[in-house]
This record gives C-alpha cells, structure tokens and sequence, in this order.
C-alpha cells in the first residue's frame, strides 16, 4: 500500500506571511503523495469584524449564519486557499485548489438544529476518496479549503479538523495515510505557557481525562474528537506538531488509541 501524508494547517500558520512561507518550504519538500488541508478562521474573523459581522464560537467552532457563510467563504475558498496554492507552484509543487463542492469531493448535511444553532455548518455525508486519488495519480497536490456543499446548491461551513480526518479516514481504504495537524504549538500541552509540558504521546483515555479537567479547551477538542475518532476508522497515524513536525517524523504529540 502506497504512503500518503495529510497535513492539515490553521491558526497563525496559514495568516502571517513569515510562517506561511515557511509552512510552504517544508510542505514541499515532503516527499511523496501529499494533501494539504487548511483553516483560517483567524482572518475569516478580522473580515467579519471589518464588516461589522460578528463573530460566535462554542468549543471551537463557528457559528454560521447567512453572513458569516458569505465571509468564510470568500476567505477560506478565495484568499487562504489561494495564496497557499500560488505559493505551492513558486515552489514547483503542482497545487489545485479545492472546496468541497469541487469535483463533488466532499458532501454533506445542514447541521440540524438543537440546543445550538451553528446555522450553515455543514456534517460531513461522503467524501469521493476515488476523486482525490485520481488527482493525485494525476501529480498534483489537492489544497483543500474546509467548505462542502449539500448537493442541492447550497455552500456549508466544515470545521477544518473534520474535513481533514474525514479525507483521511476515506484515503485510508486506498493508502497507509499520516495525517499530521500543524498549528502554532509544539503539540498538546500539558501548559500552553511552558514548553517543556509537551505531552508526546496521548492516548484517548487521557485525552478524556485532560478534557473533564479543562487542561485541553476550546479548538483542541475538536482537533483531538476527530483525530481518535479517524484512528478507529483505519488512520495509520496521527500527529500534532508545529512546522517542524513536517520536517521530523517524531516531533510533536503522537496520539494513539491505547498506551
């Protein structure tokens, strides 16, 4: 089975112009067939708030009303994606870029409304695991932007993490696929505030643990629901690193189901 690594990007990575260029140099030079994922919530936040849209998460997530969806977008389907495959082909990697709605390669629900409205967030139905391999058989590196559609004409907001380990999971029936989560942290911390608290390997035991502690808050529980939910559906392996972890295998947090 041929290997396949999945690197999905967000935060301060993707939004500032010395990190980015930096993501982009050690995301080239990965070797072999390659996806990259990516948010960009922070500057889907700052347009919003230059439009007078305001701005609501809860656990991580964004809601999404009419305007919001306007705004995500624009920015994670035009200006993020965009800007990261133009960075990709300077580097002499033959980027595409892609939404959910292209090529059909991801579809899925409206999120049904409960005790919260998330309004156009979109839950995940299929992704066309034969679509992205045909262009990867093609030579090119499919950039995906975390936006699906619902087959009816209707653009719906995904939580990047989710896109990325649902592409995974679905990849991993046809690859042994690494999907490694890349932001601004060295991994999970024990304390955001010290270095030294990296927790280099996390089990999903743990991870429930640290959770009803409120150690891992906020973003990090959808990265870390997603991630041990996509090793249960046949993800080889799954890291959370910084920019370094594209370059060493053994950096960061390795999550696992069992320690």
């Amino acid at each position: 089975m041929d290997k396949l690594t999945i690197i999905k990007v967000g935060g301060k990575v993707v939004e500032e112009a010395d990190s980015l260029q930096k993501l982009l140099d050690d995301f080239s030079a990965i070797e072999g067939l390659k996806i990259l994922v990516h948010g960009g919530g922070r500057s889907a936040t700052a347009l919003a708030e230059r439009l007078g849209i305001a701005t609501q998460m809860v656990e991580g997530r964004r809601i999404t009303d009419a305007a919001m969806l306007e705004v995500v977008t624009m920015v994670y389907g035009g200006l993020v994606n965009k800007n990261i495959v133009a960075g990709l082909q300077a580097r002499g990697s033959n980027a595409i870029g892609l939404t959910g709605a292209d090529m059909n390669i991801v579809r899925s629900v409206k999120r049904p409304k409960a005790k919260i409205d998330y309004g156009f967030v979109g839950d995940i139905s299929t992704v066309d695991a034969g679509g992205l391999d045909s262009l990867l058989k093609a030579a090119t590196v499919p950039v995906i932007a975390p936006l699906s559609h619902d087959g009816e004409g209707q653009m719906l907001n995904i939580n990047a993490d989710t896109m990325a380990s649902a592409v995974a999971t679905s990849l991993s029936a046809i690859y042994e696929v690494t999907l490694v989560f890349c932001f601004e942290l060295p991994g999970v911390m024990g304390d955001i505030n010290d270095p030294a608290s990296l927790i280099a390997q996390l089990s999903s035991e743990k991870y429930e643990e640290l959770k009803i502690a409120g150690i891992i808050a906020d973003g990090m529980i959808p990265k870390l629901d997603n991630s041990f939910a996509a090793l249960q559906k046949g993800v080889a392996q799954i890291r959370i690193s910084n920019t370094e972890g594209l370059r060493t295998k053994d950096s960061g947090t390795v999550l696992k189901l069992k320690i």
